[in-house]
């Protein structure tokens, strides 16, 4: 396995009265017993098509080219999408481009989901319209802000370069259905790709919505499923839930939710590159879980930086959170701290040593102070962040989000409780008329 996940410090042998007494989590596990067979059936009959995406090739071969043109056509592409049509793709593409610039012969990818018309109006006066690709995202093609998204860039595009010049560096993704972005994309002449269907959007991060955008920064798709490929494959062949880490991991928040009122789960990477990780998390278990007054509240966090504004927080108030920290292998890595710049005594500890060996301590260092203080802490563990690591992290998610819904009794793939909202926004837009 690429990944270490240890749960020992969510247990009352080492965190004490707020961590999980070992015959609640056995029977919390005996009730997941099930679930690798659900996952195993749902794969085999195809009910759950994004079981079946580690294993594919044959759909990643279209979007090469694709790619390829795109990389070496545009200087900047906008990936216009919300939710889990945009999160799963900055995901995937921070591995290439953590805030400073994409790789060399890449374009740089703006991922835009709000619909702030002034990031919008401060976007078109930076970008050349004849060096910009637009990839539109929507699985049901009826997104009201990813529609508006690319109206606006469509006119944008036109007024600067002419109606015919506009819709082959256009490229709309959504469901082969006839809806509102299928149809304006094919008034523009612009290519269109298929979004399964059977892969709900928080689920895509495997998928062509997040391969595409991967492929264009420059990113191995390949191995990006294959670390996936390892984590699914272990999970089904596993011969206890205790054996399956997603399975455990589901089991561990749940009964720390029913047993201790664990009312808030903390996913705190240490790593930049992972930052855009916390916020797909967030979505994933938010929308998937928290449905009939079940579900716990999901919060982002990075290390080190909420190390100085959230962790007074996390170690004296309410005992009411689960920590799951991401580390990785940093000892040794990064510049070293030369003795005429690091010579102060107040200094001492960091003469010589090298900015990954402050964050190796830091990050062992919080997980540490947590358990000590009683707080319920996960520790899952990276040799390395690439392709195939952050495969194994997606997956390794999503399967625990599904088993945590199997546990809760609820439906992962749905989210009825948004609904209300979007029909209510289009009547308030009606009115405005």
């Amino acid at each position: 396995m690429l990944y270490r996940h240890d749960i020992a410090g969510c247990l009352a042998d080492k965190v004490g009265a707020g961590g999980l007494a070992a015959p609640a989590l056995d029977a919390m596990l005996a009730r997941a017993h099930g679930v690798a067979a659900l996952l195993q059936r749902r794969r085999d009959d195809g009910s759950l098509p994004l079981l079946r995406l580690p294993h594919r090739r044959d759909d990643l071969a279209p979007l090469e080219p694709l790619a390829d043109e795109f990389r070496n056509r545009f200087r900047d592409v906008l990936v216009l999408g919300i939710g889990g049509s945009s999160l799963g793709g900055q995901t995937v593409c921070a591995l290439a481009d953590a805030g400073f610039g994409p790789r060399l012969g890449a374009p740089r990818l703006h991922f835009m989901e709000n619909i702030d018309p002034q990031s919008f109006s401060a976007l078109f006066q930076r970008l050349d319209p004849d060096e910009t690709g637009i990839i539109a995202i929507s699985k049901s093609g009826g997104t009201a802000e990813t529609l508006s998204q690319l109206i606006v860039c469509l006119d944008w595009l036109r007024q600067s370069l002419g109606t015919a010049a506009i819709g082959d560096r256009v490229i709309a993704l959504t469901e082969p259905s006839d809806n509102p972005l299928r149809r304006l994309a094919a008034t523009q002449e612009a290519r269109l790709l298929d979004h399964d269907p059977g892969v709900g959007g928080r689920f895509t991060a495997l998928s062509n919505v997040a391969a595409l955008p991967g492929l264009i920064a420059g990113l191995d798709m390949v191995a990006l499923r294959e670390g996936a490929a390892s984590v699914l494959d272990a999970t089904l062949r596993a011969a206890h839930p205790r054996d399956a880490a997603p399975i455990l991991g589901a089991a561990v928040s749940v009964a720390l939710a029913q047993e201790r009122g664990i009312a808030t789960t903390v996913l705190m990477p240490y790593v930049d590159r992972l930052a855009a990780f916390g916020l797909w998390f967030r979505q994933l278990w938010a929308e998937s879980l928290g449905k009939d007054g079940k579900g716990t509240t999901p919060v982002r966090a990075v290390g080190v930086i909420d190390q100085h504004s959230q962790l007074q927080l996390y170690l004296a108030g309410p005992v009411d959170k689960m920590f799951t920290l991401v580390t990785l292998d940093m000892a040794g890595q990064g510049e070293l701290m030369p003795p005429d710049l690091a010579g102060d005594p107040g200094l001492a500890y960091l003469d010589g040593r090298r900015m990954g060996d402050l964050l190796d301590a830091e990050q062992r260092a919080t997980a540490a102070t947590l358990i000590r203080n009683g707080r319920p802490t996960r520790l899952i563990h990276l040799a390395r962040l690439d392709e195939r690591s952050l495969g194994v992290l997606l997956m390794h998610f999503m399967l625990e989000t599904i088993a945590a819904a199997e546990l809760w009794g609820v439906n992962a793939f749905d989210q009825p409780a948004v609904e209300e909202g979007k029909v209510l926004a289009r009547q308030y837009l009606s009115e405005r008329r």
